[in-house]
């Protein structure tokens, strides 16, 4: 085998090792919540050493902002494949109901929202700024379309409407009903969209 095939190796091997890092992040923060969590937590879950997993990511603040561009670069990848012929109302809804399923299947909780230590950490990590920036920007266009069409009201300020919808993705109802109803997840991602695009009448 040749030093490149090796290093190529090396490099995969890498690669998923920081894969299960995260995975082993989210799990983590959506248990422990970011303050509680400590890198001992997650070095434990993956089955490494608290030096192996220095090697990936520097502190804590580093590991937790990665995890968040990688739920970013997930929602930014969904709406890339969404099929062109949707209208902004339809992408807007699809986008809602990725993030809702994400959530219950116990992916990453929306941290900024909760943590205004972790909102402070965020804004300094460039990569992660550009990130929301480019996809705030497809959000708000998608809102205002839908507004000129007339499928979200057009008296409302677009700001209102946008920062509305970011709630829903934060909406702790989303774990309550998991927890204590007996709805299946497909009836809660149903009934939350209801909520934000139909309303409660």
């Amino acid at each position: 085998m040749s030093i490149f095939n090796k290093l190529s190796f090396k490099n995969q091997a890498f690669k998923l090792r920081e894969h299960a890092i995260l995975d082993a992040t989210t799990s983590v923060l959506s248990s422990k919540g970011y303050d509680l969590m400590t890198m001992d937590d997650v070095a434990g879950a993956v089955g490494i050493s608290k030096p192996s997993l220095y090697k990936h990511f520097k502190s804590k603040e580093e590991l937790v902002g990665e995890a968040l561009i990688r739920l970013l670069d997930g929602a930014l990848d969904f709406m890339l494949e969404l099929d062109a012929g949707l209208g902004p109302l339809e992408k807007l809804q699809a986008l809602l109901e990725w993030a809702l399923r994400v959530r219950l299947e116990g992916g990453l909780p929306f941290l900024p929202s909760t943590s205004a230590h972790v909102r402070d950490m965020l804004m300094r990590n460039v990569k992660y700024m550009m990130k929301v920036l480019k996809l705030n920007r497809q959000l708000e266009a998608l809102v205002k379309q839908a507004q000129q069409q007339g499928l979200l009201n057009p008296e409302l300020p677009s700001d209102v409407i946008l920062f509305s919808y970011y709630a829903r993705t934060c909406d702790p109802a989303v774990e309550y009903l998991q927890k204590f109803s007996k709805m299946s997840t497909e009836d809660i991602v149903s009934n939350m969209l209801k909520v934000c695009f139909q309303g409660l009448r």
